[in-house]
Parts: C-alpha cells; structure tokens; sequence
C-alpha cells in the first residue's frame, strides 16, 4: 500500500512532463504559417485543445478553407445633378424661367383682354398728357395756377381733336353726293376698259359677277345686321373710352408727380432706387416719341393733302386728315393713307390722276423716312424698322386698332427701362466689387478695426 502513492506521483509527473512539450510544440506550429496562409498573410485557424488529462493526444487541426473572393472597391455614387450633361442643364434652368416668364405674359394678358377698354384708355391718355403737358408746364411757369392751367390746355386739346372729327364728318357728308355719283362714273369706265381689254372678258361675264355680289350681300344681310348692332355697342364704348380718357389726362396732368410717388410705394424697395431713375427716362423717351409722331403726321397731312388737292381729287381735306389720324400707326398708317388717297383718285379721277398720287405719297414718306424721322426724333426713340413691323403685327393681331396704335410707343419705352435698368445693374455691381478693395487699404493705412466698417458703408451707400 505504501507503494502506491510513488507511482502515482510518476505518472502525474510524466504526464506533466509530456503536456509542456506538446504545448512548446504547438506553439512552435502556429509561429510556422502554412502554405495556404502564407499566400492569404492569414494565420491558421487553431481550435481549443482539451485539458492533458482528458485527452493526453491531442487531435490533428482541421485545414482552414480557402478565403471566399472579395467584391472589387467600389466609390461613392455621385450626384445625380452632375452626371446630366453641362448643355443639358442649362437648357432646363433657362427652359423653366421661359415657361414661368411665359406664364406670367399669359397671365396678364388675360387680365388685360378683360378690362381691354380700361388699360387703352388709360394708354391713351398717357400719349396725350405726354402730349400736353410741357403747355402746363409753361403757363406754370408764366405764373398760371396748376389747376386752371391744367384744365385750360386739356379742355383746348380735346376741343381741337374733336373739331378735327368734326370736320371730317362735315366734309364726308357734304361730298357724299358727289362721291357717289363719281364712283358710278369710274366703275362704269372701268366696266368699259374691261370689254375692251386685251383679257377678253365679255359683258355676260362682268353682270354675272355683280349679280354673285348682289346675292352675297343678300345671304350676309343677317350678319350686316349684327354688324350694325355691335356698332351701336362700340358706339357706346367709344363715348365711355373717351370720357375715361379726359378725365385720366386731368388728372395725370394735374397730379401725375404725385401719382408716380405712390406708384413707387409698391415696388420693392431693394429695386426702387432702379425703378425711381428708370421713370424719368421713360417719360422722356415717351414725350419724345409723342412729339415727334405728331410732327410727322403733321407734316404728312400737309404736303400729301396740298399734292391731291392740286390734281383735283374730291374731298382733299378729309383726306389729309386722314393721313394725319392714320400716321400714329408707324408703318402700316401710312401704307393705308396712301392706298385710300389713291384709290379716290383712281375712281374719281382716272388712272392717270391715281398714278401722280401715289408719286406724291411715295415721295413724301420717303422724305420722312429718310429725313424727318432721324432729324425730329433724333436718338429719343431707337427701335428698329423691323421690330416696328413685328410690333404692330402683334399688337394689330392681340387688341386691333388700338393695339397698333399703342405697340410702338410701349416697345420704345420698354427698350429704354430695360436699357438703364441694365446699366444701373452694372454699375451697382462695379460699386460692390470696389467696397472690399476700399476696405483693405484702410486696413493697411490705419489698421484692422479701422478698415472693418468701410464695405458696409460703401453698400449702404449704393443702396440708397
């Protein structure tokens, strides 16, 4: 019995014995890397090893699995905005403001179609004060009150305009009789020119042509009827138009400073110092355009009237003044003049009469095209001939008479707001890159606290 514990006690310790050298043995393995963890740079995978009395050999390693293969680096995603192409974006921040730009004329030209007879008497009653206004500027200064000045000249005006209607009115009447007689006359000699034209048209052929004219008179004469009724109603608009238009001219001539103040209390104030300086100018540009139209006409109707009075056509003063009224349309006016002078004279008076008439018209709107507009309106109103035409076709197109009328002047108007609102951005802009440049000097002259507050005063400054 006493030599049991002995035996015990060798087995214990070679068992201890043979436990370390299997641990310096393993520990010497996992400081080798295999061959498959030495391409991955990976160390082998061990597992736990059982305590030496449980299990005195222990059991081999299981080889580690070939790495699975890792997906390829990929970056961030950029922006959607700058994967569209440079030209493409612009043309969609350019194509929006478009659309929302468009939006907004369509917008108010609805508004303007519904109250069209206001917004035109009102235009015509800007032209007129802009016609009007230097005489009550001067009976002011000749010591006249602002009040009886101002009714005196809008009260002489309306009376000359409608004594021109007037007149007109007189002559047509007085010389219907004789009008009609003398177109009879000339139908009738162009009737007989026509049988003996080289164009072989007979007289079975001309009666059949007024015989389709007589009946479309006929079929038409509900719709002739209609006419006439809406020409009462236009009738009635027009003596409304011109009711509004003499009261908006007094009180534009009597108050119109006052008037443009409060007009500036609704614009913005960041661009109030823009709008307050591109008021003047386009006043300006407007009394300009008024004056120098109205000389033209003036003009026109003269020489174009004393040339047909010359050659005998009927009614050579309600021609001219004709002439006159219809020279407001730029363009188009004097086309249509001319062609109704001419064509009087050709019914009245022959080919021979129509042909020296047009000379005279031609003659004389060369001269003004060529030497009155350039001296009378000078640089005042700079629109080329072909937005003039474009312009009255559009404003012809959208209102009709009225808005051929009032097209030009506004165009000329725009162009030159838009113009000074242009150069008072450039020159804002200039004053705004010079403050910082101001600011560093003084800062370099008299230190960094002095030169803090200079920018700030230099954009108040353009502000006000």
């Amino acid at each position: 019995m006493s030599r049991v514990p002995g035996w015990l006690g060798r087995l214990g310790a070679g068992l201890t014995e043979m436990s370390e050298r299997l641990d310096q043995r393993r520990a010497e393995v996992a400081k080798e890397p295999s061959g498959a963890d030495a391409e991955t740079g990976r160390e082998p995978a061990t597992e736990p090893l059982a305590s030496p009395a449980a299990a005195p050999v222990p059991a081999a390693a299981p080889e580690p699995a070939p790495p699975a293969p890792r997906p390829a680096a990929q970056g961030p995603r950029p922006d959607p905005a700058e994967a569209v192409p440079w030209g493409v974006r612009v043309a969609a921040e350019a194509g929006w403001r478009l659309l929302v730009l468009a939006g907004t004329v369509w917008v108010l030209m609805r508004v303007i179609s519904a109250v069209q007879l206001v917004v035109f008497t009102f235009v015509i009653a800007l032209l007129v004060t802009a016609l009007l206004q230097p005489t009550v500027a001067r009976l002011t200064r000749r010591g006249v009150p602002r009040g009886p000045a101002t009714a005196l000249t809008a009260i002489s005006g309306f009376v000359v305009i409608g004594l021109m209607g007037w007149f007109v009115t007189w002559q047509v009447m007085e010389n219907i009789d004789t009008l009609s007689n003398q177109i009879q006359s000339g139908i009738d000699d162009l009737r007989n020119w026509l049988l003996k034209s080289p164009f072989h048209v007979t007289d079975k052929q001309i009666n059949q042509i007024a015989k389709n004219l007589r009946e479309a008179i006929g079929a038409n004469a509900d719709q002739i009827t209609s006419a006439g009724l809406e020409g009462v109603q236009v009738i009635v608009e027009a003596l409304t138009g011109i009711l509004l238009v003499f009261f908006s001219t007094l009180f534009l001539l009597y108050d119109g400073k006052r008037i443009w103040e409060w007009f500036l209390k609704l614009v913005p104030s960041a661009a109030r110092p823009g709008v307050a300086g591109a008021g003047p100018r386009a006043w300006r540009t407007l009394t300009a355009y008024v004056r120098g139209t109205v000389l033209v006409a003036l003009i026109d109707a003269i020489f174009i009237g004393i040339g047909i009075y010359f050659l005998d056509v009927p009614m050579a003063v309600p021609l001219a003044v004709f002439i006159f009224l219809f020279s407001f349309i730029p363009l188009v006016g004097a086309v249509a003049s001319g062609a109704l002078a001419v064509i009087v004279a050709l019914v009245t008076q022959g080919v021979f009469t129509a042909l020296m008439t047009l000379v005279v018209v031609l003659a004389v709107q060369q001269i003004e095209g060529h030497v009155l507009q350039p001296f009378i309106l000078g640089r005042a109103v700079r629109v080329h001939p072909l937005a003039v035409v474009l312009t009255v076709a559009a404003g012809g197109m959208v209102a009709g008479i009225g808005g051929a009328v009032v097209a030009v002047p506004l165009v000329a108007v725009s162009n030159t707001v838009v113009g000074y609102l242009r150069q008072y951005s450039a020159e804002l802009q200039q004053q705004k890159a010079s403050a910082p440049s101001a600011g560093e000097s003084a800062s370099e002259n008299e230190g960094e606290g002095a030169g803090e507050p200079a920018p700030a005063a230099a954009e108040g400054s353009a502000g006000a």
